[in-house]
């Protein structure tokens, strides 16, 4: 729908530089101010624009979570210097849809192991890609060796067509254009640690025990799969968070098999510079630093763009996403935080301290995590519940939001789905219903 444009008096007096100066992101606003046709549901204006301007015409609140974009020049000539380095750009929710450049061709199935009751959706799933849908299917190696898909003789010239890849020492980052998950959160969380760069949109059926990342039911997998083929489907940004170890070297280095490290990542990627070895992760839910197995308090620093914001003395401190803010974060005392909200959280464990509470700051500051000096014991750091390593005095952890976010595929919408998960996986704000007044006892009360 096309919107009249408004009528706003430029002075005259504006210097034709200052558009240089304007915000990629916002220009779309200033062009509106220039007297050109805004596209589009209609954006209110930033608190230091003239009230003049405000009380034109009233504006529709946005649908997005985000709140309009302001506009980002104030006065004659003073503005926002435009940033070349910009993190990520956000996307109002309802706006984001799947779409293809070309049909997918390549699929990765994803399934929970050691569980015998996803063996028969295992089957069916894989049987629709190949055969009704003629797609490559990719499957981890051990999926295959599990005994029931071994013995089962009418799966064989199924099990035939499969393209099978070993964790940690096969790359097929490259090959696959979207990944289907059987199980629970976990089988997602796991999709995430595969991709160290671009991730495929990911499609999760509800197959496990919670499933608050997981929103597919499988009893009509074949509508729903046909769907996400055909690219009519929603999705939702999982931001993620990019993670850089950097350890001193103390005497033997970590193995590294097949040109691909211990933790997933290309033997390329890692980097020793003065004698330091650098580690990088990708994480979907959070980094969490805990004391271990040591009896006393963890005691680490941690810094903000080169600041020094606190001193974490307790058991640990959790680093997390807005998607991990309904995991680890949320046991520990945080709040929930739907998945657009571009943030990063930062949540102590059992801090000795009345006053330590969990924060939220911008998705594109850098957080830098070290043993404090005074540490008695070492710390120990996992990225989503893996890849468990110590830290000690010297190394150091940083984090700051990555520029590849994982699309998740919805049922619905991104926030029809995220207010459904909080209802029928963690029961938010479940109470029995007060009872109203009867006449007798109103008439009483008043």
């Amino acid at each position: 729908m096309e919107m009249e444009p408004e009528k706003v008096n430029v002075r005259r007096g504006l210097s034709a530089d200052t558009s240089s100066y304007r915000c990629a992101a916002c220009h779309g606003d200033e062009d509106g101010l220039m007297g050109h046709p805004i596209r589009g549901r209609a954006k209110s204006r930033s608190l230091s624009a003239s009230p003049a301007l405000a009380s034109t015409k009233e504006f529709r609140r946005t649908r997005s979570l985000h709140g309009p974009c302001p506009v980002t020049t104030f006065g004659p000539k003073a503005c926002v210097l435009q940033n070349p380095q910009t993190i990520m750009h956000i996307q109002d929710p309802a706006s984001q849809r799947l779409t293809w450049n070309k049909s997918p061709k390549s699929v990765l199935v994803i399934k929970k192991v050691r569980d015998a009751s996803l063996l028969q959706p295992f089957k069916e799933l894989c049987t629709y890609l190949m055969e009704e849908n003629n797609m490559i299917v990719y499957v981890e190696k051990k999926v295959l060796e599990d005994p029931a898909i071994v013995g089962d003789d009418s799966f064989g010239p199924v099990k035939k067509k499969f393209c099978t890849f070993r964790e940690d020492y096969d790359d097929i980052s490259n090959q696959i254009d979207f990944i289907i998950c059987l199980g629970g959160d976990g089988t997602l969380l796991y999709a995430s640690s595969l991709f160290q760069g671009s991730v495929p949109p990911v499609m999760a059926f509800h197959l496990g025990s919670l499933g608050f990342l997981t929103p597919f039911n499988f009893e009509n997998f074949q509508t729903q799969v046909t769907q996400v083929i055909q690219g009519n489907a929603a999705i939702i940004l999982r931001s993620r968070l990019k993670v850089k170890v950097v350890k001193e070297l103390r005497g033997k280095k970590m193995a590294i098999p097949n040109g691909v490290s211990e933790n997933g990542v290309l033997a390329s990627d890692w980097d020793t510079e003065a004698g330091k070895q650098v580690m990088q992760h990708q994480v979907l839910n959070e980094v969490v630093i805990d004391r271990g197995p040591s009896s006393y308090l963890s005691n680490v620093d941690v810094y903000l763009d080169g600041h020094l914001i606190t001193t974490v003395q307790g058991d640990g401190v959790i680093v997390s996403t807005p998607t991990g803010s309904t995991a680890y974060a949320v046991a520990a005392g945080a709040s929930m935080i739907h998945p657009n909200v571009p943030a990063i959280m930062i949540t102590p464990i059992c801090p000795h301290s009345l006053s330590f509470r969990p924060i939220v700051v911008p998705a594109g500051v850098e957080l830098k995590i070290m043993l404090s000096p005074e540490a008695r014991n070492t710390v120990w750091v996992s990225f989503d519940g893996r890849k468990r390593q110590e830290i000690r005095h010297g190394d150091s952890i940083s984090i700051t939001t990555s520029c590849y976010p994982l699309p998740s595929i919805c049922v619905q919408d991104p926030v029809s789905d995220w207010f459904e998960s909080l209802a029928q996986c963690l029961h938010w704000n479940v109470r029995k219903r007060q009872a109203h007044f009867t006449d007798e006892e109103g008439e009483e009360e008043s």
